[in-house]
């Protein structure tokens, strides 16, 4: 379905930085160099991951500690935040960061409507199952392991894309997606940046456009408290 993936594919590298597979630890992950745009979202996160590890959460690791994980670390059903960001619920986030930050609140805010952007407004993924919703409208399929890919940004930092690739399901539903959740092993996601479309090479150069997901039983005001909380 065309709309669901025009969105992702839109601004591209402006500046480089390489991206380098790792396959020894994933069995599928391609070990060719990309170019990417510098990626500054990481840099914008103040909360540390689940693990108490806040260079892991910005970037900072070894290869070592990088391992394969499974679907089922992004089981659920999750909502977009866009729609959040447009109606006024996040102003307080973009508020806080201003406080904390070097852009004003309507720099944050317009930083983050280009970052968040998608008209898929819920997914659920269910086993080996993916589901997105745009409106009333879905596509489905089944998706397997593609391993995951490392991009090494400008500033030195790097980030993990865990990548799964459709085997079976409607002709409608991305063949591949792509998670960034700050994670580099197993571990429950509690929210993640997704990137999906037919092109695996273009969606790893896809670096300013994330959209973001969090669980569909929080509330406006609970998705709010919890990006000022970290």
């Amino acid at each position: 379905m065309t709309r669901i993936h025009t969105a992702f594919l839109s601004a591209l590298a402006a500046t480089s930085l390489a991206a380098t597979a790792l396959p020894a630890l994933a069995d599928h992950a391609k070990d060719k160099a990309h170019d990417h745009e510098a990626h500054d979202h990481s840099h914008d996160h103040d909360h540390k991951n689940d693990h108490g590890d806040d260079d892991i959460y910005k970037g900072y690791f070894d290869d070592a500690q990088i391992k394969p994980r499974p679907l089922a670390d992004w089981e659920g059903d999750w909502q977009s935040v866009y729609p959040l960001l447009q109606s006024g619920d996040l102003d307080a986030v973009m508020a806080h960061k201003a406080a904390k930050g070097d852009k004003t609140a309507e720099e944050y805010k317009a930083y983050y409507t280009t970052g968040y952007a998608t008209d898929v407004d819920r997914i659920v993924f269910s086993g080996d199952t993916a589901t997105f919703y745009t409106g009333e409208t879905s596509v489905q399929g089944r998706y397997e392991s593609d391993g995951f890919e490392v991009l090494t940004y400008e500033k030195g930092n790097r980030g993990v894309r865990y990548i799964f690739e459709k085997v079976s399901g409607d002709a409608e539903a991305p063949m591949f997606f792509q998670f960034s959740d700050h994670k580099i092993a197993p571990a429950k996601a509690d929210h993640y940046h997704l990137y999906w479309g037919d092109d695996r090479a273009a969606l790893l150069k896809e670096v300013t456009n994330w959209p973001t997901y969090y669980p569909a039983a929080l509330s406006p005001a609970d998705i709010s408290a919890e990006m000022q909380a970290h």
